[in-house]
């Protein structure tokens, strides 16, 4: 029963879906409203459905309904609830209706609060939305059903891959999957805007809060899903290089680039065409990062959702690149900058800068990425870029940006002295040099550290000084600190949650430096009773256990006393998972964790027959810690950016009469 009408829903959302992109078109050419509305209830009407189906799905899998294949592929019965319940987005057709539900939240949300708004562009919005929603209909419907019956009724299910089995599958998918969906919106209003030849600035300032809402969903999942490695996969890290991982990144990469230069856009009326490739882009981006997770055509950790559905995607990629290309062709004269850069000493150009910088490290990641098919294809081998290539073509352009983003905000509209910038950056750079040297006397003495711990602390004082400078200027009215502090950023939410989100990446930064330059590694085979020392601490390994867990589960369990400096500080319990059923283990570290650093344990091997010895590999990651610190900040900062506020047409830049001496 829960199948029969699972897919019935399937099929009427797929049918609502391909009726509102129809009726939209035929409303948009008759310009007939009455049609038009329909499309906007026709497309709306999706979400109701696909949420029922969701709910039919997530009901099979927590009562066990394995006539289901879907369910009998991703849970079983010993699964915790919260597992069962995750499980919807475990898998191939689950993942897939779950992007659908989410696609549709967002579409139905914007089709309901911007109607009245922009009544000209909804008929297009529906057609491009709708677009995306009937291909991934068309995938979930035919393709990948998620209430395909089983010809044989197991007795048990096979449970979800022991990678998934965490409490980050929580809300590390949902994150990612509300990031792509959320960038198909501000897509959809700017090929509206071409469609509809309302080429300006309207669809951006419709858009803002969109872009960001999808940007920080975007910029959480990877942040979160770096601590999930950390957690899980046992290798001391937190990011890989892993092509589904590039996958999520260069959409957020994209986003970013977008978001700064449609502030030029806003204030000078400059970029429109760029404006509008970046968002193309990184929709581009949301849907090939989909393909390259779903089609197994590069090897990848994150193998757990493939299916032979990776040339639909690749297909519909196609598509939608010439239906853009094609509406930017035909509209390119409504796209012309109504201004042109005065000087390259100014705001406007700052944010130029950031682009191209941006758009390098997309590039460089695109091409790493992507190199296993390109060197097939032209030299028959399938050739590998390692995370040391990453590092060393990235570290450049990372630092140049690190540098930009605390120059950036220095800068004025239209022009700005060298003179002037020299004296704003003056003490900062006096600061974060005395800074650097105090390290050097302490015993750091690489360059690139030393380097790099220059750049983060130089554009962090220069944050801190736009605040305090700010903060001080209404202080002179009579405010208290804390309440100048307060208003300052309530009455200008996007400037200063900018800022905020830059010492979020900024403090993020300090942390990957210290790690990447610092960490200590160590693989050893200690047995009973025998000890390890690494910096300050020294650990003690005393016994091994093996005892079963829930849902079919061995667990092998070691148990070490960690010191530092001579005194106990907590017992590690480092363990291996291995689920029977499958034969697959996962590995679990225990840490020690602080401000300063985590004492990061992971057990390799232990067999019974040596119960006396086992082998570990032990990580020192120095200032780890401040790698999550800063996402917090990042997140907070994001959603001051992006909190609601009185609707306002964005101040433009106004021109000098005159430019200053030494401009």
């Amino acid at each position: 029963m829960i199948a029969d009408i699972g897919f019935l829903t399937l099929l009427l959302a797929f049918l609502c879906a391909v009726y509102a992109v129809g009726a939209a078109i035929y409303g948009a050419r008759k310009k007939d409203d009455r049609w038009v509305r329909s499309a906007r209830n026709g497309l709306i009407a999706t979400f109701p459905l696909l949420l029922l189906a969701a709910g039919l799905i997530i009901l099979a899998l927590v009562t066990g309904d394995f006539s289901i294949a879907y369910v009998s592929q991703v849970s079983s019965r010993g699964m915790p609830t919260y597992l069962k319940v995750t499980a919807l987005w475990g898998g191939q057709a689950g993942s897939l209706l779950f992007w659908n539900l989410l696609l549709s939240a967002f579409t139905a949300a914007a089709m309901l609060s911007k109607w009245r708004e922009q009544k000209e562009l909804m008929p297009y919005v529906i057609i491009v939305s709708g677009m995306t929603q009937v291909f991934f209909l068309l995938i979930s419907t035919f393709v990948e059903d998620p209430f395909t019956r089983n010809a044989i009724i197991p007795p048990d299910g096979n449970g979800l891959n022991p990678l998934l089995r965490h409490p980050g599958m929580i809300i590390h998918p949902p994150m990612l999957y509300l990031g792509f969906v959320g960038f198909t919106i501000p897509y959809s209003f700017a090929m509206a805007a071409l469609m509809s030849k309302q080429g300006g600035d309207n669809w951006i300032h419709t858009t803002r809060r969109w872009t960001l809402v999808a940007w920080l969903f975007l910029g959480l999942g990877l942040i979160l899903g770096g601590r999930w490695a950390y957690d899980v996969l046992g290798w001391g890290g937190y990011w890989g290089w892993d092509p589904v991982e590039n996958a999520s990144l260069m959409p957020w990469l994209a986003g970013t680039a977008f978001l700064h230069s449609v502030m030029i856009q806003e204030k000078m009326r400059m970029f429109k065409m760029w404006n509008m490739f970046l968002i193309v882009l990184t929709y581009s981006l949301v849907i090939l990062g989909t393909f390259i997770v779903r089609s197994g055509v590069i090897s990848s950790v994150h193998s757990f959702a493939q299916s032979a559905i990776g040339p639909f995607f690749f297909g519909f990629i196609v598509i939608m690149f010439i239906f853009s290309a094609y509406w930017i062709t035909v509209r390119r004269d409504s796209l012309r900058s109504e201004n042109s850069l005065v000087s390259y000493m100014s705001r406007e150009a700052a944010f130029l800068y950031n682009n191209f910088l941006i758009i390098a490290i997309l590039a460089v990641v695109f091409l790493f990425t992507y190199y296993p098919i390109f060197s097939e294809l032209f030299t028959g081998e399938k050739g590998f870029v390692g995370p040391p290539v990453y590092e060393r073509a990235l570290a450049p352009l990372f630092a140049a940006l690190v540098l930009l983003m605390g120059v950036a905000p220095l800068t004025m509209w239209y022009r700005t002295s060298i003179q002037r910038l020299g004296r704003a950056v003056l003490w900062p750079a006096v600061g974060s040099t005395l800074f650097v040297i105090a390290l050097f006397f302490l015993g750091i003495r690489l360059w690139p550290a030393l380097l790099g711990f220059w750049l983060v602390v130089f554009s962090a004082a220069l944050t801190v000084m736009e605040f305090v400078k700010g903060t001080r200027a209404r202080m002179r009215k009579g405010e208290s600190a804390w309440t100048a502090f307060w208003t300052l950023t309530a009455r200008n939410r996007r400037r200063y949650g900018g800022y905020w989100i830059h010492m979020g990446v900024l403090i993020m930064a300090f942390g990957i430096v210290a790690d990447g330059m610092y960490q200590t590694e160590t693989q050893i085979r200690l047995r009973a009773g025998e000890s390890i020392t690494i910096g300050d601490f020294e650990m003690t390994f005393n016994t091994v256990t093996r005892f079963p867990g829930a849902d079919d589960l061995m667990i092998t369990q070691a148990e070490a006393s960690l010191y530092k400096n001579g005194e106990f500080v907590r017992t590690l319990t480092p363990k291996i998972e291995l689920y029977q059923r499958t034969g697959q283990p996962m590995t679990i570290p225990s840490a020690r964790s602080t401000i300063t650093e985590d004492f990061y344990v992971i057990l390799v091997n232990w067999e019974p027959t040596s119960a006396d010895a086992a082998t570990f590999r032990i990580f020192l990651n120095p200032l780890i810690n401040w790698v999550w610190a800063g996402g917090v900040i990042f997140v907070i900062g994001t959603i001051i950016a992006a909190w609601p506020d009185r609707e306002k047409a964005p101040a433009r830049a106004r021109k000098p009469a005159l430019a200053a001496a030494g401009d």
